[in-house]
């Protein structure tokens, strides 16, 4: 089969379009003909091995995981030993390292019945992004209906889940985002929108009861001015520096939040099932749809990489494998 693999860590100059092995199924687990995957931020700190603090896990040296891509959708072409909830020619996604490839096997329980009203290029836009912006909301948030709550980064991948969810939870939505995405923000649910190159949200006279930072464009100092009291800004990806990215950002907000009332939290997602049946459920109901910018042939996933790396991708990037 083709896949793209980096053999040594760099720029998106080192992927190759390359024959691997086929994988095969085993017991508990599904192989899918990938039709799409999605390409995350996650992608490319791998691929570069920055920041430093990747390299434990995924090869000090050179990377172990070699071929990017974990968001997956396609279909089921064969089922292993005790799989009893799929078959062969179900559509399904889920999250599945190693996606920019024309198979993918694993465990069952990654993987989920595709929505019926989405594509399935529709549908691997949605599990990491959407994952991160429900446990971003719900779990470290603690979203209530009523609340104001402000997203900063309202038109990148985990953003413009978090605004339709945020809406769908009953709260007064204020999205973030530049110029040219101001429409598109609004079309998504939110009351009122910041358009950044013309107004500093953190020097604004409303008060929040929930921040999701998912950009890192402003000051954890000025973020926690424009919380509520009793207020929460938790702290999602955009990671900067060479060794240790995030954690520096989470160790000052942890610092913060010793002082007063005011909660200031960092995450990382871990993609439950549950999770993507809640998501799968919102979905079919109309009450979230995802939003893809740009599709790629697996043959450009390279472009696809040097794209969302200018932090310019509206929503999703998508990489198509099969028709």
């Amino acid at each position: 089969m083709k896949a793209i693999v980096y053999r040594s860590y760099g720029s998106p100059d080192r992927l190759r379009l390359e024959e691997v092995p086929k994988p095969e199924v085993k017991d508990g687990e599904v192989l899918v003909r990938i039709h799409a995957a999605a390409i995350n931020p996650l992608d490319w700190h791998l691929l570069r091995g920055m920041p430093y603090i990747v390299r434990p896990t995924s090869g000090w040296l050179k990377p172990k995981r070699n071929v990017p891509g974990i968001d997956v959708a396609g279909v089921i072409e064969a089922v292993g030993r005790d799989v009893t909830e799929f078959h062969a020619g179900d559509e399904v996604f889920g999250e599945k390292s190693r996606a920019c490839a024309e198979y993918v096997a694993g465990p069952a329980r990654l993987f989920m019945h595709k929505p019926a009203n989405l594509t399935l290029a529709q549908a691997a836009a949605v599990p990491v992004a959407a994952a991160t912006a429900l446990q971003a909301l719900r779990d470290k948030g603690k979203i209530q209906a009523g609340q104001k709550v402000l997203i900063n980064g309202a038109s990148g991948g985990v953003g413009t889940f978090a605004v339709q969810l945020a809406n769908s939870f009953g709260a007064e939505v204020t999205g973030v985002c530049s110029t040219p995405n101001v429409d598109l923000v609004r079309s998504l649910g939110a009351d009122h929108v910041i358009d950044y190159t013309q107004q500093n949200f953190t020097r604004g006279r409303e008060r929040y009861d929930l921040i999701i930072d998912n950009a890192g464009s402003r000051s954890l100092l000025g973020m926690r001015r424009v919380l509520a009291p009793t207020g929460t800004l938790v702290l999602v990806g955009a990671s900067k520096g060479n060794w240790i990215g995030p954690i520096a950002r989470i160790l000052g907000a942890s610092q913060l939040s010793r002082v007063g009332s005011k909660k200031m939290v960092g995450m990382l997602t871990d993609i439950q099932r549950e999770d993507l049946a809640f998501l799968k459920e919102l979905i079919e109901a109309g009450k979230i749809t995802p939003v893809i910018d740009r599709t790629y042939p697996l043959s450009e996933t390279a472009d696809a990489i040097r794209y969302l790396e200018t932090m310019r991708a509206r929503a999703k990037v998508i990489i198509t494998v099969a028709p």
